[in-house]
């Protein structure tokens, strides 16, 4: 369930329906007020948290690119967390099925 009001905080376990598991690769993202290149720190099945100094406001839409796996993959996300200065939370939204495969392999959930 998402708040209604952009400023209330999502505890850990509102934020994450899905554990992450450590795995840095590179994301090349567009949204906010362009496009930038980040890494992530952690990923799951359903979202990821991305080092970057970037600001992004939650609810940001995001479109990412980044390579796992050893194929190249596109998510849509939306933030849904801040840490100014250091990185993003991010939600995936509407995986396709290949792109949730390719995941569920890399994190070893298959």
């Amino acid at each position: 369930m998402l708040p209604n009001e952009k400023d209330e905080v999502f505890s850990p376990a509102e934020r994450r329906q899905s554990e992450r598991k450590k795995l840095i690769v590179n994301v090349d993202y567009e949204g906010g007020d362009g496009t930038g290149i980040a890494n992530t720190r952690d990923i799951s099945i359903g979202g990821l948290y991305m080092l970057t100094s970037s600001p992004f406001e939650i609810g940001t839409p995001l479109f990412m690119r980044m390579t796992i796996g050893g194929e190249e993959i596109g998510l849509d996300g939306v933030v849904t967390y801040t840490d100014p200065e250091h990185g993003v939370g991010v939600r995936f939204e509407a995986m396709s099925e290949k792109n949730e495969e390719i995941l569920k392999k890399e994190l070893h959930l298959e």
